[in-house]
């Protein structure tokens, strides 16, 4: 258990049925801290760390990379969450 833990937690979050509200939350996490995360709402990274600030900016800084992280809300979350909606609606 030695040396380090390094890791990405991606959450899509929503409440409501037209998904609406849906929020897509893509956390970089280095040894149990988040360092950088992107979330739908804000639309850019964030940095916690002084690394995490450090790529947070460049990764802010290219447009293909927001670009490709803004459509992961439409990619992953509300596919999949139409899915799972239609799914349990289904079985009632």
């Amino acid at each position: 258990a030695n040396g380090y833990y390094y890791s990405r937690w991606i959450k899509c979050m929503w409440s409501s049925h037209d998904l609406s509200d849906a929020v897509f939350i893509d956390n970089y996490i280095f040894n149990k801290d988040v360092h950088i995360q992107f979330n739908s709402t804000v639309g850019e990274y964030v940095g916690y760390t002084e690394h995490g600030v450090y790529n947070a900016r460049n990764w802010n800084s290219d447009p293909n990379i927001l670009q490709q992280e803004r459509a992961e809300l439409e990619r992953v979350c509300k596919h999949n969450a139409e899915i799972r909606q239609s799914t349990v609606t289904d079985k009632s």
